[in-house]
């Protein structure tokens, strides 16, 4: 068996709580790369400031995703971090990897994170009502960062604010 270190959780809780986590740390994993794809790729008039953005936006997904990790090998769990695991359980649209237009990419970006964004909330209600507060604490914390990294990204065009 698995070592955990989180004390108070009864096994059924620890297991939904690791099952959830794994399933947003594909997600986040994902959606890090699709941010680095649009940070590589997008052309337009506002590049250096969208440039710019993404490269920050990144580095807090980076961030995210790690304490997405380490709490799923707090609780005992294993992380399904490769490439292949994200290709394969990934929840998020595949992001396109023909577009360079910054709208697009603006479109694209805020319509994966706004979606994003509702996976946590699932996530926060079922760690809770599992009994595991402490995970869905760090789903809430993480929420309020994507929801305002999608503000940031999708506040440059009206027509990329996603509806939710």
């Amino acid at each position: 068996m698995a070592q955990f270190y989180a004390a108070g959780l009864d096994d059924n809780a620890r297991k939904n709580s690791i099952a959830l986590l794994n399933a947003r740390l594909t997600d986040s994993i994902d959606l890090t790369l699709a941010v680095k794809q649009a940070h590589w790729t997008i052309k337009g008039p506002s590049f250096i400031g969208l440039h710019e953005l993404l490269d920050q936006v990144a580095g807090r997904m980076l961030e995210r995703t790690d304490t997405i990790a380490e709490r799923s090998i707090i609780l005992g769990g294993q992380t399904p971090g490769t490439s292949q695991a994200v290709a394969e359980k990934s929840e998020l649209e595949a992001y396109p990897q023909d577009i360079s237009d910054q709208k697009d990419h603006v479109e694209a970006l805020t319509k994966r994170f706004v979606a994003f964004g509702a996976k946590l909330r699932e996530s926060i209600d079922a760690a809770g009502e599992a009994g595991d507060e402490d995970t869905a604490d760090l789903f809430t914390e993480i929420s309020r960062g994507i929801d305002k990294d999608a503000w940031f990204i999708g506040a440059h065009y009206d027509s990329a604010n996603a509806k939710g």
